[in-house]
């Protein structure tokens, strides 16, 4: 039988948004960058509205930006470099000593269509096995969550991380989760993550915007 873990403690890698979002073509830098802070918020709603999840991390070089994410519910944790994956391990290995019943999940923080019915879902399987697990995007070659116990946790985020997880044999979360997987980084995926709904704080995002096409 497997021993469920007492909660999910969620890592959200948060890149500072006057930095991200720069594949979000024919958008002004300010309009790429309201973007960017407002999916990290939906992000952070929808991991604050699921049941399972008791702790949300962001893990973020922007102090400032993380500031206004921990006034939302957020706890913070630095980026000192090193990658994505390197500050996700260093920020699993912190919450390790104060938080060993907790099982840490990464999760990618653009996901403005994330609902927390989707994550309950996932989550609901992780729950059901020892292994690591991770969550293919909607297009089939990355990654938009990953989680495993502390002694396991190797996320391999990055190009080609749905390949590079299974190689690790990681197992895949099943089912449609159409909010998890739809992650945003050009205007085709923002096309459809609005499609499927968007959260508060992009909404009003785009409504300033002047998307192409």
């Amino acid at each position: 039988m497997v021993s469920r873990p007492d909660g999910f403690v969620v890592l959200l890698p948060v890149k500072s948004p006057g930095t991200g979002k720069s594949r979000l073509a024919g958008l002004s830098d300010c309009e790429r960058s309201r973007l960017a802070a407002a999916f990290a918020r939906d992000a952070l709603a929808a991991c604050l509205a699921t049941p399972a999840i008791t702790r949300v991390v962001v893990v973020s070089d922007d102090a400032e930006f993380a500031a206004d994410l921990a006034a939302l519910g957020a706890e913070t944790y630095p980026d000192a470099g090193g990658g994505l994956n390197a500050a996700l391990r260093q920020a699993a290995a912190a919450l390790r000593i104060g938080a060993p019943g907790l099982r840490p999940v990464a999760l990618c923080a653009d996901l403005p269509a994330l609902r927390p019915e989707d994550l309950a879902t996932a989550l609901d399987f992780v729950a059901s096995t020892a292994a690591p697990c991770f969550v293919e995007d909607a297009d089939g070659t990355g990654t938009t969550l990953y989680t495993a116990w502390y002694d396991d946790f190797d996320p391999r985020f990055g190009s080609a991380s749905a390949a590079a997880h299974t190689s690790a044999g990681t197992t895949s979360v099943p089912g449609d989760l159409p909010g998890l997987r739809r992650d945003v980084d050009d205007v085709t995926g923002l096309a459809e993550a609005s499609a499927l709904g968007v959260g508060l704080a992009t909404a009003g995002a785009l409504a300033g915007c002047a998307i192409p096409g």
